[in-house]
C-alpha cells in the first residue's frame, strides 16, 4: 500500500515528473514573456515596419511615372497624419504648460526653468562646436567649387532680412498675440514660442489666485488628459501614415544620385555630427546627472524617434513624445508637460549642427578663409538663432541665412542646402527630440532628488520633535508631584488625610 501510495504521489522508482513540469513551465514562461514583450512594443514594431514598407512601396511606385495628381493621392494618408499631429499641438502645448506651471510652486518652477534653459543652451553650444569642428576636419566645400546649381536643377533661395531684423522678429514672436505667423520657408508655422510664454505666465497667474484659480486649473488638467487620450488614438494611425509619408518622399525624389555624390561630404559631415552628439554627447550628459543607463531610457522612445524621422518636425513629434516619456519612462507628468513643449521650441541641437556645417561649407565653397572672430560668430549665432527656428520641415534653412548674413557670406548657395535638406532634416529632428527627452529625464531625476532631500529633512525634524517630546515626558515623570495637577491634588488629599489621622491618633492617645 505504501508503494502504491508513493507511486500515486509520483515518488516511486525513477519516474519523477518534476523536471518535465519545470521544462513545461519554462516554455510557458518564455512564451508569456515573449507575448508580453510583443504586446508592449506592438506600436513600435508597427511604426518601424511602416518605415520599411514605405521605402519598398516608394521604390516600386517610383518606376510607375505617376502624374502630379496621382502623387497627391498617394501622399494623402501621410498628409493626414501630419495634419492630425499639427491639429493636436495647439491644445496640447497650451493645456500642458498651463497645468504644468500651475502644479509647480514658484520656487520649483524658477529652479527647474533655470536648469532647463542652462541645459538647452549648453547642449546647443556643444552641438554647434561639433558641427564647426567636423566641417573643418572633413572640408565638405573644398574642391566643390565646380558645383553648379543649374546642373542640379535647383531654385534660388533669397533672403532680404538682416541679422538684426531676424532677432527682432524673434522678440516679436515671443510677445505676439498672433499665434499663426509665416516663417522664412514660405510655409505657415505656428508661433509656438509665443504660446509657450503665454501659457507659462498664465499658469503662474492661476496659481497666484489661490482658491479662485483652482477650478480653472482642474479644467486645464482635465482638458490635458482628454488631449492625451486623443494622442493615444492618433498614435495607432502613425504606422499607416508614416508608410505613405516615407513612400511619397521617395517618389518625389528626382536625381538623388547626383545630389548625394555632389553634396556627399556635406551630408556625411552633418549626419556624423548628429551621430556623435545624439549617440555619445547627450547620453554622457544624461549619465553624468542621473548615473543611469541612457540607452535604456531611449529604448522606450522608439516610436517618437520614428515619427521624428518620418515627419521631420519636432512639433509634430511632441504628442507622441509626451505620451511615451510618461508611460514608458515614468517621467513625472508635471515635468514632462512643462519641459517638453519648451524643448520642442527652443532646443534645436540637431539643427545647430547642420547649420554650422552648412555655414562652413558655403565659406569653403566660395574660397573664404574664416577667422577666429567669424567662427565665434557662427557658434553664438547658431546657438541663439536656433531658439527661434520653426519646428517644421526645412525650418532651419532661414536660420542658416541669419548665420551667413552675420559673417558676411552670400546666401544664394542656400539652394544647395535646400536640395538635400530632406535627407539631413530627418536625423536633425531625431537629435532635436532626443535632447528634449533626455532633458526631461534629467529634470525628473533632479526633482526626485530634491523631493527626497525634502522628505529626509522633514523626517529629521519629526524625529527631533519626538526626541523633545520624550525628554519632556521623562521630566514630567520625575517631577510628577510638581507638574501634574491631578497628582498634586491627590497628594494634597493624602497629606490632609494623614494629618487628620495623626490628629485622631493624638486625640485618642490623650483620651
Amino acid at each position: 500500500m505504501e508503494e502504491k501510495k508513493s507511486e500515486i504521489n509520483g515518488h516511486a522508482g525513477h519516474k519523477n515528473p518534476l523536471p518535465a513540469v519545470s521544462i513545461k513551465s519554462e516554455k510557458n514562461s518564455f512564451k508569456d514573456r515573449f507575448m508580453v514583450f510583443f504586446k508592449r512594443n506592438l506600436l513600435v514594431i508597427f511604426t518601424v515596419s511602416g518605415v520599411l514598407v514605405g521605402v519598398g512601396l516608394g521604390m516600386m511606385v517610383r518606376n510607375m511615372n505617376l502624374t502630379r495628381a496621382q502623387m497627391t493621392y498617394f501622399a494623402f494618408p501621410g498628409e493626414m497624419l501630419l495634419r492630425m499631429l499639427k491639429m493636436i499641438i495647439l491644445p496640447l502645448v497650451v493645456c500642458s504648460l498651463i497645468s504644468g506651471a500651475a502644479s509647480l510652486d514658484t520656487r520649483s518652477l524658477g529652479k527647474l526653468g533655470g536648469i532647463a534653459v542652462s541645459y538647452f543652451l549648453v547642449t546647443t553650444l556643444i552641438a554647434s562646436s561639433i558641427g564647426v569642428a567636423l566641417a573643418f576636419i572633413i572640408k565638405p566645400g573644398v574642391g566643390a567649387g565646380a558645383l553648379n546649381t543649374n546642373n542640379l536643377a535647383l531654385e534660388g533661395v533669397s533672403s532680404n532680412k538682416e541679422t538684426a531684423d531676424s532677432f527682432l522678429d524673434l522678440a516679436r514672436d515671443i510677445c505676439s498675440g498672433d499665434f499663426q505667423v509665416p516663417y522664412g520657408t514660405d510655409a505657415d508655422g505656428m508661433n509656438i514660442l509665443g504660446l509657450v510664454l503665454f501659457a507659462m505666465v498664465f499658469g503662474v497667474a492661476l496659481r497666484k489666485l489661490g482658491a479662485e484659480g483652482e477650478e480653472l486649473i482642474r479644467f486645464f488638467n482635465a482638458f490635458n488628459e482628454a488631449t492625451m487620450v486623443l494622442v493615444s488614438w492618433i498614435m495607432w494611425y502613425v504606422p499607416f501614415g508614416i508608410m505613405f509619408l516615407v513612400g511619397s518622399k521617395i517618389v518625389e525624389m528626382e536625381d538623388v544620385v547626383l545630389l548625394v555624390t555632389s553634396l556627399g561630404k556635406y551630408i556625411f559631415a552633418s549626419i556624423l555630427g548628429h551621430i556623435i552628439h545624439g549617440g555619445i554627447v547627450l547620453p554622457l550628459i544624461y549619465f553624468g546627472f542621473t548615473r543611469a543607463n541612457p540607452f535604456s531610457f531611449l529604448s522606450g522612445l522608439i516610436t517618437p524617434f520614428t515619427t521624428a524621422f518620418a515627419t521631420c518636425s519636432s512639433s509634430a513629434t511632441l504628442p507622441t513624445m509626451m505620451k511615451c516619456v510618461e508611460e514608458n519612462n515614468g517621467v513625472d507628468k508635471r515635468i514632462s508637460r512643462f519641459i517638453l513643449p519648451i524643448g520642442a521650441t527652443v532646443n534645436m541641437d540637431g539643427a545647430a549642427i547642420f547649420q554650422c556645417v552648412a555655414a562652413v561649407f558655403i565659406a569653403q565653397l566660395n574660397n573664404v578663409e574664416l577667422n577666429a572672430g567669424q567662427i565665434f560668430t557662427i557658434l553664438v549665432t547658431a546657438t541663439a538663432s536656433s531658439v527661434g527656428a520653426a519646428g517644421i520641415p526645412a525650418g532651419g534653412i532661414i536660420t542658416i541665412a541669419i548665420i551667413l548674413e552675420a559673417i558676411g557670406l552670400p546666401t544664394h548657395d542656400l539652394s544647395l542646402m535646400l536640395a538635400v535638406d530632406w535627407i539631413v532634416d530627418r536625423t536633425t529632428t531625431v537629435v532635436n527630440v532626443e535632447g528634449d527627452a533626455l532633458g526631461a529625464g534629467i529634470l525628473h531625476h533632479i526633482n526626485e532628488q530634491e523631493m527626497k532631500k525634502q522628505r529626509q529633512q522633514e523626517q529629521h525634524q519629526e524625529e527631533q520633535e519626538l526626541e523633545e517630546v520624550k525628554v519632556e515626558v521623562v521630566a514630567n515623570v520625575k517631577a510628577e508631584e510638581e507638574t501634574s495637577p491631578l497628582v498634586t491634588c491627590q497628594n494634597e488629599g493624602d497629606s490632609s488625610s494623614r494629618e487628620t489621622l495623626d490628629d485622631k491618633d493624638g486625640v485618642e492617645s490623650v483620651l
